[in-house]
């Protein structure tokens, strides 16, 4: 049983269900699909803790929606967003059920694709602190500027995050993009592939950490069958 915590978006959330049930189907090549339970919480008041700097009250939140899936019988815990694996260390306080960690699962896909170089792009908390990129070790991770940030930032919160798909905004993330010279764009925020993917650029590997997050977190409920 996979237990997801959602919600931060529900855009992002509906695409982790989606994907996760196509792994299923490839994989059986039936009309089975994955057992999942979804916790999806107010992104309001998470999004308040953030701006407020309330992070403990946020991992208390997650930490207490976690235990809930666990109870309900989910052996495998993920958290259906980047940000807010900030908490991640606190979200599996006491939590017996296996935690499947956004960045881990998106390190070992660069890995496997000797990518070294790799442009980092989500909310201003996942470029600007050091909780995600701590965790992608050993390459090189690369921000944009402050400017630059500011303008992802403000459209995943005030359009991605309300699944507005402007084709203006895609125009400005490619731009920010092609500023960089790298082997890798690793997409650090569940719905910026709502906006962008591979094929908007030349010669450049895009990596969408939902599609990597959910591919593992399948993976790793077969691990638990076998």
């Amino acid at each position: 049983m996979i237990g997801l915590i959602g919600g931060m978006s529900y855009a992002s959330t509906i695409t982790y269900y989606k994907l996760i049930n196509e792994f299923s189907q490839t994989h059986h090549n039936s009309l089975s699909r994955a057992k999942i339970l979804i916790s999806s919480v107010d992104f309001d008041e998470i999004e308040k803790y953030q701006h407020n700097n309330e992070w403990q009250k946020a991992a208390s939140l997650l930490n207490e929606e976690a235990k809930r899936l666990e109870k309900a019988g989910a052996s495998i815990i993920a958290l259906c967003t980047n940000t807010m694996h900030k908490v991640a260390n606190e979200l599996q306080k006491d939590l017996k059920a296996k935690f499947i960690h956004i960045a881990h699962s998106s390190l070992d896909e660069l890995n496997l694709n000797n990518i070294k170089d790799v442009l980092l792009l989500g909310t201003k908390y996942t470029m600007q602190e050091d909780f995600y990129k701590n965790e992608l070790k050993g390459l090189n991770v690369i921000t944009p500027n402050n400017d630059d940030m500011n303008t992802i930032n403000d459209i995943i919160f005030n359009e991605l995050c309300k699944d507005l798909i402007i084709q203006s905004s895609k125009e400005k993330f490619i731009n920010i993009v092609n500023k960089h010279k790298v082997q890798g764009v690793l997409l650090a925020c569940t719905e910026i592939s709502l906006l962008i993917n591979e094929s908007d650029f030349d010669n450049l590997r895009v990596f969408d950490t939902t599609y990597i997050h959910a591919k593992d977190i399948f993976n790793q409920s077969l691990k638990n069958l076998n």
